[in-house]
């Protein structure tokens, strides 16, 4: 009798486990679940659904209360990789769903090419804020090709300048140029990158540490390029 109530609750152990690593779909909306191996092509990105999150590479998932959960190893690509979770909430409307996290892109979306019960099939939409960031970008990129424009044999031709603004308040960092270019000119468009910042961050929220970046103490020249020495 003992044994045969052991080999029940063995087997009830066994139907239990199974269950538990099934895929659960809501019918009402296949978005809902966990979704991991992303391929990509182009703009265009598949993901497999699964029974759950992975632990050491990307996935993501959706759940019933538009709670959104991205497991990522950020921005870096160098291994070992560490992944971690973002989480934030989304809203989906039609073939559009809208995601807000505590991560940049803060705000960001993505159109439903196709989805079934084992494939999702996603478009990344450009966001305004994106939008907005990749201009600042473009500015930025203007300031560096400006700065570097000239080689660096003498590091009593050049100087530096503080640029941009953390959300917290301060700069970003200090970036050298050659006093050999157009001083005004350069000087103009870093103060616009950095007005432009500001309001950029201040618009959508942005945070940032709030670390206090000192001035490098000097510049020197290392193979025609100019490094700032703190």
């Amino acid at each position: 009798m003992k044994l045969k109530s052991l080999f029940v609750l063995f087997f009830s152990v066994v139907i239990l486990s199974c269950e538990s690593n099934e895929t659960v779909i809501n019918s009402d909306n296949l978005l809902i679940g966990y979704w991991v191996e992303p391929s990509y092509n182009g703009e265009i990105t598949t993901f497999k659904r699964s029974s759950s999150m992975p632990k050491e590479s990307y996935g993501m998932s959706f759940n019933a209360n538009n709670i959104f959960i991205e497991r990522t190893s950020g921005f870096c690509g160098t291994p070992p990789l560490t992944y971690f979770n973002v989480q934030g909430t989304f809203e989906l409307e039609n073939t559009i769903i809208s995601i807000s996290t505590n991560s940049y892109p803060s705000n960001f979306a993505w159109r439903i090419v196709s989805i079934s019960e084992t494939e999702l099939v996603v478009k990344r939409e450009i966001t305004d804020q994106e939008k907005e960031h990749r201009k600042l970008m473009d500015l930025f990129n203007d300031i560096s090709n400006l700065a570097y424009s000239k080689a660096c044999s003498n590091s009593l031709d050049w100087s530096y300048v503080a640029y941009g603004v953390k959300a917290c308040g301060g700069p970003q960092g200090y970036i050298p140029y050659s006093k050999n270019i157009d001083t005004k000119a350069f000087l103009k468009k870093v103060e616009e990158y950095s007005k432009a910042e500001k309001e950029f961050n201040i618009k959508w929220g942005i945070a940032s540490d709030c670390a206090v970046v000192n001035p490098p103490k000097s510049i020197e020249c290392k193979n025609n390029y100019p490094i700032l020495k703190y």
